[in-house]
């Protein structure tokens, strides 16, 4: 039986959300998109927040008439929204019921590893705690159906990559379906095994986030994953570019005068400072915008026909003697380039 069946359909002015989504036990699905895009709506009409006339079933119940309360749903927003008054261990029994649900409780913050701050009020947890009472909350409650709002935006980076940590532990052992709304691509392909790219409150995209993540099918999607995109129109077996310039793939799914965007990841842009002679079949010449050390790698922005992301070492920043300003050539193998039909 699919675990959850929901078509989302929420109306705000002028906006309108319309959305279908399906998940077994143990789904986890990323919700990604461009502010506005509708990725809270969608976590507010499954939880019961904004009235959705169309059926939410969840276990094969559906769910669409009962209240927030009522429903097996649990939602982790994004700075956790602890309950000042109380103490840790109040907080994540409170959905359960405080008394009977304290030794439960305390077994949850067991399990995240925070039980040591049981007797803390919010106000003395840092921002990483505060998620994992969130989350110890929200479980505690045995959801079928688990939303995570941004749970990690707000925290610095080794907090965020702790909480990653435990998150992904525990949603591998989770056997609801869980819904995460994020903007960032190392969440999604670190906790989710699906991914759905919403704009104006329409679906644009979905599938398994390898999958995505390698052909995204918008510009937006496509600098969320950290990939080049380059709109064209087919011309003559090649991408024509807006900007004059043209691009050559190994792979060419679409007919002449078809609307495409041709996706490449930035490691796949080798950098030269003269034209190379090699089997690249994709070569131009740019400026280098920017350098920028990301993880032990250097990300060269340039301004070009088309403008690209590279991805070298530092060791080949010297050897190039990279600096910004310059004028140098980079170039693509035709077979690193996914052209998907827009």
């Amino acid at each position: 039986m699919t675990a959850l069946q929901a078509a989302l359909s929420v109306r705000r002015g002028e906006f309108q959300l319309a959305v279908d989504l399906r998940a077994d036990d143990r789904d986890v699905i990323a919700v990604v998109g461009p502010n506005g895009a509708g990725k809270s709506t969608v976590l507010r009409a499954l939880a019961g927040l904004d009235r959705c006339p169309g059926p939410v079933v969840i276990d094969g119940t559906d769910v669409s008439r009962r209240s927030a309360e009522q429903r097996p749903v649990a939602w982790v927003p994004q700075r956790g929204a602890l309950f000042p008054h109380l103490s840790v261990l109040d907080n994540v029994a409170f959905g359960i019921g405080r008394r009977r649900g304290r030794p439960l409780a305390q077994e949850w913050l067991e399990r995240l590893g925070v039980d040591a701050l049981a007797g803390r009020r919010p106000s003395q947890l840092s921002g990483g705690q505060a998620q994992k009472v969130a989350l110890a909350r929200a479980l505690a409650r045995r959801p079928r159906l688990l939303l995570l709002d941004e749970p990690l935006s707000a925290l610095d980076t080794t907090a965020r990559a702790d909480v990653r940590r435990t998150l992904r532990s525990h949603l591998a052992d989770f056997d609801g379906v869980t819904v995460l709304v994020t903007h960032d691509a190392v969440d999604a392909a670190s906790l989710a095994g699906r991914m759905l790219a919403l704009a104006d409150g329409r679906v644009v995209q979905e599938g398994a986030v390898d999958d995505v993540m390698r052909a995204p099918r918008s510009p937006w999607l496509a600098a969320l994953v950290g990939a080049n995109a380059c709109r064209g129109r087919m011309s003559s077996g090649a991408i024509t570019l807006p900007e004059g310039g043209r691009l050559v793939a190994a792979d060419l799914p679409a007919d002449d005068d078809v609307e495409v965007m041709a996706v490449f990841a930035p490691h796949a842009v080798t950098v030269h400072r003269e034209r190379p002679r090699g089997s690249a079949r994709n070569t131009w010449p740019v400026t280098v915008r920017a350098l920028t050390e990301v993880g032990g790698r250097v990300r060269v922005d340039t301004e070009g026909s088309p403008s690209v992301v590279a991805e070298v070492t530092p060791g080949a920043v010297d050897d190039l003697g990279l600096h910004e300003g310059e004028r140098v050539w980079v170039s693509v193998k035709a077979t690193e380039l996914t052209v998907v039909a827009l």
